[in-house]
Formats: C-alpha cells, structure tokens, sequence
C-alpha cells in the first residue's frame, strides 16, 4: 500500500550523498549571512539571507510528495517572504505577518497524521514559556505591536506545542526533527524579541540565526523520503530510498 505522503511512482527519493551536499551548502551560506549581518555588509545579507532558505526549500522539495510535504514547503516559502521583509527597517509587521503564516502551514503538517493537542503536556509547558515572555516583553513593546505580536506567539506556541504532542504519539525519527525544529524557532525569536524590545543582546545574529536555519532544516528533514516503489514483478520502478 503507498503511503499517504507519497505518489506510486512519481516522486524523487532522496539521494544521501546529494542531501549531504545540500546541507553543507545551507551551512556555508548561514554562516556567510550571519557574518554578513554581524559585519553589516548588506549586499551581502540581501544575497545570503534568501539563498540559505531557498537551498533549506530546494532540500525539501527533493523529498516525498503528499500533502505534509506540500504544507511544508508553503511555511518554507513563507519564511522565505518573511526573511526578505524583515531585512530592511519598516517592514516588521509585514515580517511578522509572513512569519505567522509559516506557523500556520507548519501546524497544518503536524496535524495532518497527530489530532491537534493530543497531548496535554506539551501545550502546557509551551504556554507557561510564550506566557513568560510576553511578560517581559509586554511593557516594552511599541504601540500597535502588542495585539500583532500576541497573536504570533500564540501561533509560534501552538505550532511548537503541535511539534511535541505529534512526536509524543507517534515516536518517529521525523516526528523527533519536526518537534526539536519547532524548539529552535521559539528559541531563535524569543532571543529575537528580547533583542528588538528589551535588550541588546551580543552578538544576537549569530544567536538568532544560529538557531532559526537549523530549525528550519530540521522541519525540511521531517519529510519522509520517498519511498522506493516496485513494479507488478516486484522490480523497482524508482531509485531506492536513502537510509535514515
């Protein structure tokens, strides 16, 4: 029986040696973006800091089709958006606004085989931390941001929690990278909240996005590759999958 994430024979499977090629050449561009960042050199965070995040999009497009792959992807492209918007000075609602909906799409993939909230404990934990910090950032927020910036981490928890509560019903090695990718991103923008309205942080880039593409990689990865699929006489009509 095909899984349901995956076409009979359509889809590519993951190549190992290709992945691993892709993931350094994330690495290299995020290092090169966050030192770009640091150094203030803008042409070049304007080059970069799309480039990481579309190679992040190109991994996960190699992977399975179906339709967890395909919410994925549409919070990958949205995070792509948001990247860009949140370059320049201005365009901070319209970040947060591109970011928002990536968690949207995200939680749309972490329900799709887990019943929203299955788990109790995780939305639990999650909210006493998004309560925490929207304590301390609360007092400090500029006017008009407070009701924008409630409902996105009330969106960024829920995604997160969704991640936690997913992996704690069905235990697999993907389910593990979506639920630590969800961890890394309510990390990376706590620690990016914190810089933006409370206090300067050092070397909050290297923080902030140090973080933030490792959990966008890990969401990519909680793709299932495509499986190998066999033809009547049980020959094999696709490359073989890659080992997990």
């Amino acid at each position: 029986m095909t899984p349901p994430d995956a076409a009979p024979y359509g889809p590519p499977c993951s190549d190992p040696s290709r992945t691993r090629l892709l993931v350094l050449a994330i690495a290299a561009s995020a290092a090169l973006a966050i030192a770009a960042r640091l150094l203030t050199i803008d042409w070049l965070l304007w080059a970069l800091k799309p480039l990481t995040t579309v190679l992040i999009l190109l991994l996960a497009a190699r992977r399975a089709r179906g339709p967890y792959a395909r919410a994925v992807l549409a919070g990958l492209l949205l995070s792509l958006a948001g990247d860009v918007l949140l370059i320049p000075e201005g365009l901070f609602v319209g970040g947060l606004a591109a970011f928002l909906l990536a968690h949207v799409a995200y939680l749309r993939a972490f329900t799709r085989d887990a019943r929203f909230a299955a788990r109790a404990a995780p939305f639990a934990i999650v909210a006493a931390i998004a309560a925490g910090i929207l304590a301390v950032l609360w007092p400090r927020l500029p006017p008009g941001l407070g009701v924008p910036v409630l409902a996105y981490v009330a969106m960024l928890g829920a995604m997160t929690a969704q991640a936690f509560a997913r992996h704690a019903a069905l235990r697999t090695p993907a389910t593990r990278r979506a639920a630590l990718g969800g961890a890394l991103f309510l990390a990376s923008d706590a620690l990016l909240a914190i810089d933006r309205f409370h206090t300067d942080l050092p070397l909050a880039p290297l923080l902030v996005l140090g973080l933030y593409w490792p959990a966008q990689l890990l969401i990519a990865l909680s793709i299932e590759p495509a499986p190998r699929a066999a033809g009547p006489a049980g020959g094999n009509l696709s490359s073989p999958p890659s080992p997990r």
